[in-house]
């Protein structure tokens, strides 16, 4: 079968054919891609595969058509929402995803997040390159903090295991409770109350229809004035507008976010580029030397099971 990588997948090819030896020693080509391809070449590359590679980039129906043996697409990445899952659903092609290659990476951006908010790291970098000093900015520690996670998964649970050990409170919501959750010590509550009485709003849930702006300007109305907001998640999770103009008028405190509506960069007019007290980061939660080794290995493992007949960490 040939498979064949439709992106980078931020690791050299050396270490990506190490992890595929198996699948090649049992006789299948693997392809490398060493740059970011126009959807033309994707397409065009795509034509003859059995077996689609991929990270993050739009997945879109008409490169799904075009690749009329495509049987597989192994996703390097968590969502699956940059995926046409409708066309692989005609075609019967199985999906599968890189399920926790970046857990540790996005717990650790995601509290990096609320200490850089809470201790003004950014700012004060500022302020000591144009001769400042502690200009009156207020300080905040984690400790002590009502933590509300909205989505008690892998990386929601690490978060909390992470926020617990700085003598954090942890309030959730999800759809489920989670066993690991309540074994932290995870109260849960329904979305009003978690964006209510938490100190710091933290998303983690995954972008479906049900889900998105789960953070809309009605839930943020309701946060602290005190309040951050932290989205490593995905983008639509948060009504962008709406986070703006709260934290203009000041009805909340401060927000960092890495992921948004579009891949960075990110439009010039986009509300939050102007809006006061935020950190922007440009979508490198998930983003580690050790969490892109992981997902290779991930990714290489999901191939061989489907080609043993076993699939794993399906999607579709």
């Amino acid at each position: 079968m040939k498979i064949k990588m439709l992106e980078p997948l931020g690791v050299k090819e050396e270490k990506i054919m190490q992890a595929a030896k198996r699948i090649m020693d049992a006789g299948h080509e693997f392809i490398f891609c060493d740059r970011p391809l126009t959807k033309e070449e994707k397409i065009e590359r795509a034509k003859d595969a059995d077996v689609l590679v991929i990270a993050n980039s739009p997945l879109t129906a008409d490169i799904i058509d075009a690749a009329e043996n495509l049987k597989m697409i192994s996703v390097g990445f968590t969502g699956v929402d940059h995926v046409d899952l409708d066309a692989c659903k005609r075609k019967g092609v199985r999906v599968c995803n890189a399920q926790g290659y970046a857990t540790d990476s996005t717990a650790e951006m995601t509290v990096a997040m609320m200490l850089a908010c809470l201790r003004n790291i950014v700012p004060y970098d500022a302020e000591v390159r144009n001769g400042g000093t502690i200009n009156g900015y207020t300080h905040n520690t984690l400790k002590g903090k009502t933590i509300g996670i909205v989505g008690t998964g892998a990386i929601g649970r690490r978060v909390g295991e992470i926020t617990k050990a700085f003598g954090c409170k942890l309030i959730g919501y999800d759809v489920y409770e989670n066993p690991e959750a309540l074994a932290l010590g995870m109260e849960y509550k329904s979305i009003e109350d978690v964006f209510a009485q938490s100190d710091i709003v933290t998303l983690h849930a995954p972008l479906l229809e049900s889900t998105k702006h789960i953070a809309n300007k009605e839930r943020i109305g309701l946060m602290k004035k005190t309040g951050i907001l932290v989205n490593c998640a995905r983008g639509p999770l948060v009504d962008s507008q709406a986070l703006a103009d709260a934290l203009n008028e000041g009805k909340i405190a401060k927000a960092g976010i890495d992921v948004y509506e579009m891949e960075p960069p990110i439009p010039a007019d986009h509300p939050l580029l102007n809006a006061k007290n935020v950190i922007l980061t440009p979508h490198v939660a998930f983003y580690s030397e050790e969490s892109l080794e992981y997902r290779v290995g991930i990714v290489c493992d999901n191939i061989q099971a489907w080609l043993d007949g076993n699939p794993i960490n399906v999607k579709l």
